[in-house]
């Protein structure tokens, strides 16, 4: 998923983005001139994401977490290393770079995919997916502290208190969260918090280093591959049988939700600009109840729509710019 905070494009989903402003971008890049397809590929984004978490869920029920991950990994850098193919793209140089996408591809990639994963065990996805959603809430918080230049403001901080009373009412605090899961939850919301911090990390490590967002990512994405390819043979025994549709949840998941939907994003952002196109996080939850509820009958009471809308509003504050005084 992809969303903005004060100065920079923040993509959690799986990718590297570079600010809008840094030391060696101008303020203000020129975007090309949208065009009229670019409402469908949004949509389709959306609809990939949102569906990402009923992806999972169907996974784990045939795959180990790390397993699902690793496959994700693989299929998502599959698309990337192809897309690089054809425009002829090179992987990044550098020793330096390579280190900082090293620290990337974990609290991008393979940290909060694997957290999502186990977390899916045993939380529905719809409570995954309005999770997810609070990625811009952490990425506030953190950004006020780690990120000098983002100075916060009476709307930024309302936001930031709103989306977390919104996180308490999807987890039924005044009943003192009975019926959660309280480790799924927190493992879920735990990979949302390992979003923002990889997207500082990038944000001050890597912005103007020269190279393409698509060669970045597809470094990233073969580095948590080469991670989660280490870390799950001493967590997991290889299967014996390969079940079909978990298979194919995997292959999806990898293929759609982490490879295309990065080249679907990237084009986005070209043509409209980082504020269009982080709206989509306010779609993903929706489609992730809507479709954990009618394709796996998953439960939903009625304080689960009522908070991810509050915390979607939450979000929504946190986004917003303060006037420039010239």
């Amino acid at each position: 998923m992809c969303y903005e905070v004060p100065g920079g494009m923040v993509t959690p989903m799986s990718t590297v983005a570079r600010p809008a402003s840094s030391p060696t971008a101008p303020a203000h890049p020129k975007l090309a001139r949208p065009r009229p397809g670019w409402r469908v590929r949004f949509a389709a984004l959306s609809l990939i994401w949102g569906f990402s978490f009923l992806l999972i869920k169907v996974g784990t029920d045939g795959f180990a977490p790390f397993q699902v991950t690793l496959g994700r990994l693989v299929f998502g850098t599959a698309v990337l290393a192809l897309a690089m193919a054809v425009k002829r793209e090179r992987l990044p140089r550098g020793a330096r770079t390579w280190a900082h996408l090293t620290v990337a591809a974990f609290f991008l990639n393979a940290l909060p995919f694997s957290l999502f994963a186990y977390a899916e065990l045993t939380i529905p996805s719809t409570l995954a997916g309005i999770c997810n959603a609070t990625s811009p809430l952490w990425g506030m918080a953190l950004s006020l502290v780690a990120l000098s230049e983002d100075r916060p403001t009476r709307v930024r901080v309302a936001g930031l208190g709103l989306g977390f009373l919104g996180v308490l009412t999807v987890l039924g605090a005044w009943q003192g969260f009975s019926g959660l899961d309280t480790k799924g939850t927190a493992l879920a919301l735990l990979a949302s918090l390992s979003y923002p911090v990889g997207w500082i990390h990038v944000r001050r490590t890597l912005a103007g280093t020269g190279h393409s967002h698509l060669s970045l990512t597809g470094a990233q994405l073969l580095l948590a591959t080469a991670q989660l390819a280490i870390v799950t043979p001493l967590f997991t025994t290889f299967p014996t049988h390969l079940p079909v549709l978990p298979l194919l949840a995997v292959a999806a998941l990898g293929a759609l939700g982490t490879g295309v939907a990065m080249l679907l994003q990237y084009g986005i952002v070209a043509e409209v600009g980082p504020t269009t196109a982080q709206m989509v996080t306010y779609f993903i939850p929706v489609i992730a109840t809507a479709a954990g509820v009618a394709l796996l009958g998953e439960s939903l009471r009625w304080s689960t729509p009522v908070g991810a809308v509050i915390v979607l509003a939450g979000a929504a504050l946190t986004q917003v710019k303060p006037r420039s005084h010239t």
